[in-house]
């Protein structure tokens, strides 16, 4: 991600990301598919050996096809790398954007870490190959994916997040009802990966357009938050699972994401008021050059009879 950001030309860099995100959902997935019908084929072991061998194949691809990066930029060594992080850590839009990828992933990762536990238990009793057909459902988010970059190269990044953010909410109603409709429980995923994708996009497009010499650290950066969400929603779904049921994962998920949205409100009212205060100060300084040039053109007068009399 962090290379075909830097790669990209600014004025199509939310488009790059948008794809590139598409293509890291559909494999993250469709693999769910993929491999639940290698391990009821062949056993869980296989789903290793083939993964390998993929890896391999696909390192071998990536030296021979990507081009290189821009020779003038001086390379820096990992520890430098670190250590020039430290400082976008103090930044609030960074911050911010974090803290949004912090509790999205941890909503992604309730729904994704805990939802194969209920579907092999009562009432449905599912294979793993068939579990492994609901990320065929979710593969709807890499369109959103697609989709959000064209909006971010538009500058409509900041307003599709929060209404993304308030999807992802409603989509936990839906999730909610596994234990009664597999449709619905669809519905909800598909909703689900779509706004989780289009804030994904749009939270990199808006840190790479805020700092553009410095894509590389900054999607870096960004995706600590990435993990370590993602870490603690499979951690809390896994025991509101097993101490409260699929009910108390699905409220895990939809308070997760509404942090998520009161962290995105909150800025989004501190830019109104940015905004607001801006406006006021530039009306405050026509207004008085306005009364200077009126008081000149006045006094103008008065000199000129002044000088005739």
């Amino acid at each position: 991600m962090a290379y075909a950001a830097t790669v990209s030309p600014p004025a199509e860099r939310g488009r790059t990301i948008g794809v590139v995100t598409s293509g890291v959902v559909v494999g993250i997935l469709g693999a769910r598919f993929v491999t639940g019908v290698l391990a009821q084929v062949w056993g869980w072991r296989s789903v290793y050996t083939v993964l390998g061998v993929l890896a391999l194949t696909l390192a071998a691809l990536v030296l021979r096809a990507l081009p290189p990066e821009d020779g003038f930029r001086r390379p820096v060594g990992y520890r430098q790398a670190v250590v020039s992080l430290g400082g976008l850590f103090g930044q609030r839009l960074f911050l911010t954007r974090g803290l949004i990828a912090f509790f999205l992933f941890a909503s992604f990762g309730t729904l994704w870490s805990g939802l194969s536990l209920p579907l092999a238990h009562a009432p449905w009793h599912l294979s793993e190959s068939r579990i492994g057909l609901f990320g065929i459902a979710g593969l709807a988010g890499a369109l959103g994916a697609a989709r959000a970059g064209r909006w971010a190269d538009a500058g409509r990044a900041v307003p599709v997040s929060g209404l993304a953010l308030v999807l992802l909410i409603a989509s936990w109603g839906a999730t909610a009802q596994l234990s009664r409709s597999l449709w619905l429980l669809a519905v909800g995923i598909v909703v689900l990966d779509f706004a989780v994708q289009v804030v994904h996009v749009s939270n990199q497009h808006v840190l790479t357009t805020a700092h553009p010499e410095r894509t590389s650290s900054v999607i870096g950066g960004y995706m600590v938050f990435y993990s370590l969400g993602s870490a603690l929603g499979a951690a809390a779904t896994t025991s509101a699972l097993t101490s409260h049921g699929w009910a108390a994962s699905s409220l895990l998920g939809a308070a997760f994401a509404a942090c998520a949205l009161i962290v995105w409100a909150t800025d989004a009212r501190r830019r109104s008021g940015t905004a607001r205060a801006g406006t006021g100060a530039t009306g405050a300084h026509r207004g008085g050059a306005e009364r200077r040039r009126g008081a000149s053109e006045q006094a103008g007068p008065a000199a000129d009879r002044s000088a005739v009399s």
